[in-house]
C-alpha cells in the first residue's frame, strides 16, 4: 500500500516547514465506466449519471494526513474534539471548505490534481455500499405528502456508533473500496440547488444516504442545515485526475 512520504527528519524535529520533496500519494481504486443511478433529498426523479472510468482513495483521508496540511499552514486547524493526529483513523469534523482546502495542499504537494468526486461518482464507487432509498410516497398533486413522508424515513433512519472504527472496520466493496457504507459522510462537489448559478453554499454530502449540508457545516449533528437523521462524521475521499 502506498503512504505518505515526506522529509523524515524536518518532521522529526517539529520543523515541516521548508519540507518540498513530493508527496507520494494515498493508494488509489479504479471505479470503472458505468451508470449512476440515484435520488437527491426532496426528489422523487432517478438522477442517471453515466461516467467514465476514474480513480479514487481507497480509504479516507487520514487524522494524521489531514494534520500534515494543518501543520504546513494550507488547512484550516480543526475543533479540538477532531484534532486527532492517528494515521488509522479517518479525520472527520470537516467542512467542505476544509474539504477542498486539504484537496488543493495535496494537488501542490503530490504534483497531481486530486478533487472532491461528483455524488454521481461517489455513488458508482460505492457501489453495493450505497443504499438507495426512493420517496415511499410520490403524489404530483400534492407534494407536501412526499416532503413528509421523506422527512419519516429520514428521521426513522439507524443512528450509526459516533466511535471511529480503523480503516477497512466497515468492511470493503467490490471495487476494493473502504468503509463506504460507515459512519462518516464524505463531501462531493455537488451543488444541491434547483436553480443553478455561480453561487452555491449548500452540497451533498454521500454515505448510506445523501445529505444536505452548508459548506461551512462541521458538525452534521448540530441540526444547522441537516434534515432528518444527520450524519455522523464529516470526512472526505478524494478523486485524482491525472
Amino acid at each position: 500500500m502506498q503512504r505518505f512520504l515526506y522529509c523524515a527528519a524536518p518532521l522529526l524535529l517539529g520543523l515541516l516547514s521548508g519540507c518540498n520533496e513530493p508527496l507520494v500519494g494515498p493508494e488509489l481504486v479504479v471505479v470503472p465506466a458505468g451508470l449512476a443511478n440515484y435520488h437527491l433529498p426532496g426528489s422523487s426523479d432517478v438522477q442517471e449519471e453515466a461516467l467514465q472510468e476514474f480513480s479514487i482513495m481507497r480509504r479516507q483521508v487520514s487524522q494524521a494526513e489531514y494534520a500534515m496540511c494543518v501543520d504546513e499552514g494550507d488547512c484550516p486547524a480543526l475543533e479540538t474534539a477532531a484534532d486527532e493526529r492517528v494515521a488509522q483513523l479517518p479525520a472527520v469534523g470537516l467542512s467542505w471548505q476544509d474539504a477542498n482546502a486539504y484537496a488543493a495542499w495535496l494537488s501542490r504537494r503530490s504534483g497531481h490534481r486530486y478533487r472532491l468526486p461528483r455524488h454521481g461518482e461517489w455513488v458508482l464507487a460505492a457501489a453495493s455500499a450505497y443504499i438507495d432509498e426512493a420517496p415511499t410516497v410520490d403524489d404530483p398533486n400534492n407534494p407536501a405528502r412526499r416532503w413528509l413522508a421523506e422527512y419519516a424515513q429520514r428521521a426513522n433512519r439507524e443512528r450509526l456508533p459516533e466511535t471511529l472504527k480503523p480503516f477497512g472496520g466497515y468492511g470493503s466493496n467490490e471495487y476494493g473500496l473502504l468503509d463506504a457504507g460507515g459512519n462518516v459522510w464524505e463531501w462531493t462537489d455537488t451543488c444541491f440547488s434547483r436553480n443553478a448559478g455561480d453561487f452555491c453554499g449548500i452540497r451533498i454530502a454521500a454515505g448510506r444516504h445523501p445529505s444536505v449540508l452548508a459548506e461551512f457545516e462541521r458538525d452534521p449533528t448540530s441540526g444547522a442545515c441537516s434534515v432528518g437523521q444527520p450524519p455522523t462524521h464529516l470526512g472526505l475521499r478524494l478523486v485524482r485526475d491525472d
